[in-house]
């Protein structure tokens, strides 16, 4: 068995048709994101696998799954979220929130919750900085704005 489904290949083949010929590695990050879609996370096979499809040496693919905090290279929570603590965003709020966050989750930065549900990452600039405190959920929605209320409101979404 393939450690990409059929799907997933056909999904990176459709992110690699993006690309001018001979440039299949310039849909790396696309192809870690649906690998990671699949497994939850990015065992060192699927990032292998990643490498074989797209025609890089595997060390290349693993520079980039390491550099990027949007690729998790260990199982976590159900959900991840990850917040701007960077100093717009400190300056806003941001520091604030994530202690929040931690007291609520009862985690602290890279752990998760004793259920499974959420880790808790710490993250560079979102490019939100006016809307801080910022978080990204799941590395595919930004919540911006961020009171307690609403990261109480957020974690009360993700527990269900």
């Amino acid at each position: 068995m393939s450690v990409l489904s059929a799907d997933s290949l056909a999904r990176i083949e459709r992110e690699v048709a993006k690309y001018p010929a001979g440039q299949r590695q310039s849909a790396v990050m696309a192809a870690l994101a649906i690998a990671q879609d699949e497994h939850g996370w990015l065992p060192s096979e699927a990032i292998e696998a990643v490498a074989g499809v797209l025609g890089m040496a595997p060390v290349a693919v693993y520079e980039v799954a390491t550099f990027y905090n949007m690729y998790d290279l260990k199982p976590g929570g159900r959900h991840k979220v990850t917040v701007c603590t960077n100093l717009p965003c400190a300056l806003s709020g941001g520091v604030a929130a994530a202690e929040h966050l931690k007291a609520r989750l009862g985690v602290g930065f890279n752990e998760t919750t004793a259920d499974g549900c959420v880790t808790l990452r710490e993250g560079e600039c979102m490019g939100a900085c006016g809307d801080a405190p910022v978080l990204i959920v799941d590395n595919k929605r930004m919540c911006s704005n961020m009171s307690h209320e609403k990261l109480d409101a957020l974690v009360e979404e993700l527990k269900k």
